[in-house]
């Protein structure tokens, strides 16, 4: 069975582009068929994974927008099993023109129905907004995971996001449930970061993931190579934390 995860928080620099990239290489590792979607028009997904987005014929913008078949903008990765549906600047304008949709937020969902069941696991890194390109991703997702920072600030605009969700769950999607909240850039150094954890831990509970994403060099190295973490240093702190956590998703959904 398929399952849609939209990687979201409006708020920016909290590692959802880390967490989309090195999570879909890390299920794909693991032997799952995973299609990672790039909704964030900054493209970083992308050209993390070796996508070359100047010299890109299809985008995610012309599959939502254009009329393309969503089967002429999948790409394969230098990571068997991965594929990827790039992004690209382009996106930064679909905001106003899917208004002039009906349905409008189901654009995404209907984009990406003739392909979502040829894959265990469909991720979609969303950009740090809650516009109209994350109220589709939501929309087309089963589940959302949420990155949190553990830096001052942590959990502001966190109950913003739960009320998008929640909305969304009860006007357009009624399955949506949040798979999980995801500490990042986490070090054991720092009093402050043992505190947030603790809080985001005494917030949600159950719905907080076992598996915590620490600070790594590494991590912050990998895309400017254009490579997930795995391919880069599979040995690394942050390489191994992603394959937990998908080891952690993968149990969670038997």
């Amino acid at each position: 069975m398929s399952k849609t995860i939209a990687i979201v928080n409006q708020k920016g620099g909290v590692g959802k582009t880390t967490t989309s990239m090195n999570l879909a290489a890390s299920l794909a590792t693991l032997e799952k068929k995973v299609l990672l979607v790039d909704a964030d028009p900054q493209a970083n997904a992308s050209s993390g994974m070796g996508v070359d987005v100047s010299k890109l014929e299809h985008s995610i913008y012309n599959a939502l927008l254009g009329g393309v078949d969503i089967r002429d903008v999948v790409y394969t990765t230098d990571i068997e099993g991965l594929d990827i549906v790039p992004s690209h600047i382009n996106l930064v304008g679909a905001e106003i023109e899917l208004l002039n949709f009906k349905n409008q937020e189901r654009i995404m969902k209907d984009t990406l129905a003739p392909i979502v069941a040829d894959y265990d696991f469909v991720l979609i890194d969303c950009s740090p907004s809650l516009g109209l390109i994350t109220v589709n991703a939501l929309t087309a997702a089963d589940s959302v995971i949420i990155p949190v920072q553990c830096e001052y600030f942590a959990l502001e605009g966190i109950s913003k996001l739960l009320n998008t969700i929640k909305i969304v769950k009860t006007r357009m999607n009624p399955r949506l449930e949040i798979e999980g909240f995801l500490l990042t850039m986490y070090d054991s150094r720092l009093r402050l970061a043992n505190q947030i954890y603790e809080e985001v831990k005494r917030h949600f509970r159950e719905l907080v993931f076992k598996t915590v994403i620490q600070r790594n060099v590494k991590l912050s190295e990998a895309p400017s190579h254009g490579v997930p973490a795995i391919l880069y240093d599979a040995d690394a702190a942050g390489s191994k934390a992603h394959l937990a956590l998908a080891q952690e998703i993968i149990e969670k959904n038997k």
